[in-house]
């Protein structure tokens, strides 16, 4: 995966180029409008534009290499709960998805644990409308 570390008071992170993860495909609530996100009907493939940018993983943890992939389809996943374009349930599969990918980019069992119980946790946050 190829990213860069950007100075934004949002993000941390931008990816550069196309990042596709095999997902168990959300039911839309409403048509993804974003440019950085695309969903195949066909063979559920998530993919991320180059581009698209996110904050890396959150709360007291440390952003290593396998932490990045995760938290990049954890984020998209969040933001789409966030913009109403996916339903709050779908945030356990979000969760789940993120303890998988960090394992097989080579996380520790004991620390992919934590993982998963943070954000289980705490990701309720994360999830909520932002108020303009």
């Amino acid at each position: 995966m190829k990213y860069r570390s950007i100075k934004n008071k949002k993000y941390k992170y931008q990816l550069l180029q196309m990042e596709i993860f095999l997902i168990e495909k959300p039911k839309l609530i409403k048509p993804i409008k974003e440019k950085y996100f695309i969903f195949n009907e066909k063979n559920k493939n998530l993919k991320i534009l180059k581009g698209y940018c996110w904050d890396g993983p959150s709360g007291p943890t440390i952003d290593t290499k396998d932490f990045m992939r995760g938290s990049l389809v954890h984020d998209c996943l969040y933001q789409l709960i966030r913009e109403g374009y996916i339903r709050s349930s779908y945030r356990k599969k979000a969760d789940t998805l993120l303890q998988k990918i960090c394992r097989e980019d080579g996380m520790s069992l004991i620390r992919s644990i934590w993982v998963y119980l943070g954000v289980r946790i705490f990701g309720w946050r994360a999830v909520r409308k932002e108020k303009n």
